[in-house]
């Protein structure tokens, strides 16, 4: 997301606790919300995804893998 997209969205957030905000106003803080969340999630994803977990062996696993257990 873009810094003006987020400014717009702070902007929108002061805006509504001088005033009720507009129907547009609001479904456009709703969409810009929405599309901040969604990479804010992808983000987080990504960074799960390359984090691991180092035993004191040394061993490394990705993080997925960390809390299974070994067959026997």
């Amino acid at each position: 997301m873009d810094r003006r997209s987020i400014d717009r969205i702070n902007a929108l957030a002061r805006l509504s606790r001088v005033r009720e905000l507009t129907p547009e106003e609001s479904e456009e803080r709703a969409e810009l919300r929405m599309k901040y969340l969604a990479g804010f999630r992808a983000q987080m994803r990504g960074q799960l995804e390359n984090t691991v977990v180092e035993y004191p062996d040394g061993t490394r696993k990705p993080l997925r893998e960390a809390g299974r257990k070994k067959p026997r």
